[in-house]
């Protein structure tokens, strides 16, 4: 279930999709590196909303919203380390 418009129409600030209700935080369809690679993804994506200043209901999108960190940096590697 896609809850952007619910969040939308109640007006909240910034949105972060996930996989759902039953999974906030995770994606039981991944292999577990997966997981943890789209966790990160998603954990990075909020910190580039809650970092951001909005004016109104702000969808940040973790398929196209800027990554914190390169891509194919390692898993467990800490945000901001060089690759």
């Amino acid at each position: 279930m896609n809850l952007v418009p619910i969040a939308t129409r109640v007006g909240a600030p910034r949105i972060v999709p996930t996989r759902g209700i039953p999974y906030p935080a995770g994606d039981p369809t991944l292999d577990p590196a997966a997981e943890k690679a789209w966790r990160r993804r998603l954990l990075e994506t909020a910190l580039v909303a809650v970092s951001t200043e909005v004016h109104r209901p702000t969808v940040f999108d973790p398929a196209v919203t800027p990554a914190l960190t390169p891509v194919g940096t390692p898993v467990g590697t800490p945000v901001g380390t060089p690759a």
